[in-house]
């Protein structure tokens, strides 16, 4: 049979053509449209439906693989379809449906509780499912974030003077790379220091740059050199080799975009992670050329916000 929808065929087996499913961070529906283009086949609320094998997409959550448009006539067998395929769940609903809810009830249970940071993530499979009408699930077995609809939540820690920690703890947890103890690290528009905050207790060493002082709470901090002026007048010469560039500047995309095109062309450093921040519009065309460099990928983690995190590791 085929597809009826843009959701695949019935039953459980994979889609006659290839499908992907992507799921956008809240209030981020519109950019997601816009990265993946004119072939949307359907929009489920946050959730978008597009042909062809799934590609990657800066601003998806998750991204659903070869989603399966599976029918049934009872939620015990709605249920019972999900359980045949693999033993872990998530559900996003986009309707107040009371079916999904009772369904969801009689998979097992995934417990979502906040990570220490540190630890590893969930190795498991992880499927993610909705109920597109009351007889009809769209489910995918295979999806790109091991967390709930892509969602990374941790026990948060009160000695960090911002909470632009948890996007440093959330990317590293993610790739499950982070600078070793005793790497060189520079973190550009430091202050208040979240960021540098995050680095020191790695046990790396951090020049932190920036006009403004950083939070008092770290000065006593050892592996911390603090350096007051301009992030943008910095000369990479002047620093030397670096293992990791960090920068959380509030600043124009393509200001950014020149600033790391000076730090990349100088060869004195090894990775570079960056928030690409939007003031207004988001700026598509520079995210293009932030795209372009070789090595390089682009994510919205769970904890930004109108921005995405540029990284070449």
């Amino acid at each position: 049979m085929q597809p009826t929808d843009g959701c695949g065929k019935l039953g459980p087996n994979p889609p006659i053509e290839p499908l992907a499913a992507y799921l956008a961070p809240k209030d981020f529906q519109a950019e997601l449209a816009e990265e993946l283009g004119a072939d949307i086949s359907a929009f489920h609320d946050r959730l978008l439906i597009a042909p062809g094998s799934a590609r990657p997409a800066a601003w998806a959550a998750n991204v659903w693989y070869d989603p399966l448009r599976i029918p049934f006539s009872s939620i015990a067998e709605a249920a019972r379809r999900l359980r045949s395929i693999q033993r872990n769940w998530a559900l996003y609903s986009f309707t107040s449906h009371r079916r999904a809810a009772l369904i969801s009830e009689k998979l097992p249970p995934v417990l979502a509780r906040p990570m220490v940071f540190g630890a590893k993530a969930p190795s498991a499979p992880l499927g993610s499912w909705t109920l597109l009408d009351p007889n009809t699930l769209l489910a995918s077995p295979h999806c790109s974030s091991a967390f709930p609809n892509g969602e990374l939540r941790f026990v948060e820690n009160p000695a960090p003077p911002s909470r632009a920690y948890l996007k440093l703890w959330e990317l590293f947890t993610i790739q499950d790379e982070k600078p070793r103890p005793g790497e060189r690290c520079v973190d550009l528009g430091a202050s208040p220091g979240g960021w540098t905050w995050v680095l020191q207790q790695l046990g790396a060493r951090v020049l932190s740059v920036d006009r403004a002082p950083l939070d008092h709470r770290l000065a006593t901090l050892p592996g911390i050199e603090y350096r007051r002026g301009s992030a943008f007048t910095l000369e990479p010469r002047s620093v030397g080799p670096v293992d990791w560039l960090f920068s959380d500047i509030i600043c124009y995309p393509a200001k950014l975009l020149e600033l790391l095109q000076k730090w990349l062309e100088s060869g004195n450093v090894r990775r570079v992670v960056c928030t690409i921040k939007f003031q207004g519009a988001t700026d598509f065309v520079t995210l293009r050329r932030f795209a372009a460099i070789p090595g390089s990928r682009l994510v919205h983690l769970h904890h930004n916000k109108h921005e995405l995190t540029w990284l070449k590791l």
